[in-house]
């Protein structure tokens, strides 16, 4: 089984020290738990998400702002760092950006585990967005930060459906 682990938006504006007060996560339980994935993780594929947003008229209305070039975009320091696979996303599903399937289908993976924030919207809809490119999916509960449990619930009952694991 090759497998990949997605670690989506685990940045300063997210989970930081001086995280957006929008962002209400047990932010050091969550990296504590996203490390645990990543070290587990060592012989996998390993890729680091940044969500950027464009700076643009719907965006300046944004609760957050996550622009290119600022350190709100980069990922928390307390992260393990163990690849220098780094992709940014300007939607909530990494896969909107193409290079991810290429670098995937490169290394001929066949499943992707999914950790970071939020699990009612990036994480959620970039699991969806791997089962639709045909990989199999892995949700690791424990390792993922959900604001709004309303859009969580949604979202995982969508992803059972369609097969994902939960671990």
């Amino acid at each position: 089984m090759k497998k990949a682990l997605l670690v989506i938006d685990m940045q300063n504006i997210c989970v930081g020290e001086k995280h957006s007060s929008y962002f209400k996560y047990d932010n050091k339980e969550l990296i504590h738990e996203v490390n645990k994935a990543i070290d587990a993780n060592e012989n996998n594929l390993v890729v680091y998400i940044q969500n950027v947003m464009k700076k643009n008229l719907l965006n300046k209305f944004a609760p957050f702002h996550a622009y290119e070039g600022t350190e709100d975009i980069e990922l928390v320091k307390e992260l393990h760092i163990v690849s220098n696979n780094v992709y940014k996303k300007y939607e909530s599903n990494a896969f909107s950006n193409p290079a991810l399937n290429v670098l995937l289908k490169e290394h001929n993976i066949e499943y992707v585990e999914v950790v970071g924030v939020d699990g009612g919207g990036c994480v959620a809809l970039t699991a969806l967005g791997a089962i639709k490119e045909g990989y199999k999916v892995i949700i690791n509960e424990k390792a993922i930060g959900t604001m709004f449990d309303k859009n969580r619930d949604k979202y995982l009952k969508k992803l059972r459906e369609t097969g994902a694991e939960f671990i």
